[in-house]
Parts: C-alpha cells; sequence; structure tokens
C-alpha cells in the first residue's frame, strides 16, 4: 500500500487504555479499521475530525515525502533515532481541555517529552516536501503569532518546538456548553490512567489514500 504522507506518532501500548482509546474514536490505529464506538448519542460527531488519526500523541506532524528519499530511508532512520533517544517519564496522565477539545495529557515534568517531539521533528525533517504556498496560506488564515509563521516556514508546521503540547485527542471542537458532559463521560468510559506515564516508544504511521492512518513501525527508545 502506498501511503501519501507519514508521522511520527506515540501510540498507546496494547493494553486497556489504547483498547479503550481505539473504541471511543471508532479507530483502531494499529490494526488499521474500524472500531465499535460505545453507545453514547452524538459520540460519533464529536469523533468525526480525531477519527482518521487514531489514538495517539503527535511526535512530528504529517508530512509528505520527499521524492528523494524512500519509505525504507525513513524507516532506518526512524529506527536510528528512537536508538538515539532516551524514555520520558511523567507523574501521570490527565484528561484536560486543549483548546476547544478534550485531551490527555502529561503532568509533571514534561521536559523529556518535549525533548523527544523536538528530536522527531528536527533529525527526521530531511525527509519532509517543503510545504507550498496554498498550505502556508491555509494556515496562517488561522491567525498565527510571528514566532508560529516562522516555524510553519522552518519544520512545516506551526505547533512545534516551544509551542509543543504532547497530548493525545479525544474529541473534535466542543461548544463550551458541552465540555463538562463530554468531559464525564470521557471519565467514566476510560481506565484508569497511567501512572507514571511513560513515554518509551515512537511509531512510524501512514495516512492510508481514504485518509486514515495506521501504524506501519514501533520503535522502542533505547539511547
Amino acid at each position: 500500500m502506498s501511503y501519501p504522507r507519514f508521522a511520527i506518532y506515540y501510540v498507546p501500548p496494547a493494553g486497556a487504555l489504547a483498547d479503550s482509546g481505539a473504541s471511543w474514536l471508532g479507530w483502531d490505529i494499529v490494526h488499521g479499521r474500524e472500531t465499535r464506538q460505545p453507545e453514547l448519542s452524538g459520540l460519533r460527531d464529536i469523533t468525526m475530525t480525531p477519527r482518521k488519526y487514531g489514538f495517539h500523541g503527535t511526535l512530528k506532524p504529517p508530512i509528505r515525502l520527499i521524492e528523494t528519499r524512500t519509505v525504507e530511508d525513513l524507516e532506518n532512520a526512524t529506527s536510528d533515532l528512537a536508538a538515539s533517544l532516551l524514555p520520558a517519564i511523567c507523574d501521570c496522565l490527565e484528561l484536560m481541555t486543549l483548546g476547544r477539545f478534550l485531551a490527555l495529557k502529561p503532568l509533571g515534568e514534561t521536559e523529556a517529552v518535549q525533548r523527544i517531539a523536538e528530536a522527531c521533528v528536527r533529525e527526521l525533517d530531511g525527509f519532509r516536501t517543503p510545504v507550498e504556498e496554498p498550505e502556508l496560506a491555509r494556515r496562517r488564515a488561522a491567525g498565527l503569532s510571528a514566532r508560529q509563521d516562522t516555524l510553519l516556514v522552518q519544520w512545516g508546521y506551526p505547533y512545534v518546538m516551544e509551542v509543543f503540547r504532547f497530548h493525545l485527542t479525544l474529541s473534535g471542537r466542543l461548544s463550551e456548553a458541552d465540555f463538562s458532559a463530554w468531559s464525564e463521560r470521557v471519565q467514566r468510559f476510560l481506565p484508569d490512567l497511567p501512572a507514571p506515564f511513560v513515554l518509551h516508544q515512537i511509531a512510524l504511521c501512514g495516512e492510508r489514500e481514504d485518509g486514515r492512518f495506521e501504524m506501519l513501525h514501533r520503535y522502542t527508545l533505547v539511547g
């Protein structure tokens, strides 16, 4: 299968959290298949946007592979990168609001998570096709700060490096009135969240022709 885009994600290891996240969103990124969502009115609508990406935390946002590099090159480079990185350990994961959506975010010392994300963005950037003007215009239409615009031009995405905030998305944009109800529903559905939270793997994921992402390989951080 060919993939228009690739990304480096944190994909939770097999277990209760991974299973519940896949079920909540309706898409299993590990196995590349739909899942049965809980029977909650409106759930399919509020998860429509994050569904195609699966339950994950972004480390390097989706890129189009430059013509001079192959998927095998990217796999090898990702493997080498993982071998150079130490795992990150945070106090726990906690359900929080991020902008207008619900997400799981790490609490405690997050500098090591930031270090891993910055390394993924920086060290694998040679595989990225430069962003073209229509994409730049689309991103800028959202209203970027001067720094975000600089990051967009340099790295192809405005929310990386020091403005990046690691999270695992659980909803699309919600109205202010809906936050409380959906937060309670998520809390009741999710298993006990990991404490501590350990980010010890990164995953190379590909976007299928249907627009949904699936995991290609998982790499353990052993630096």
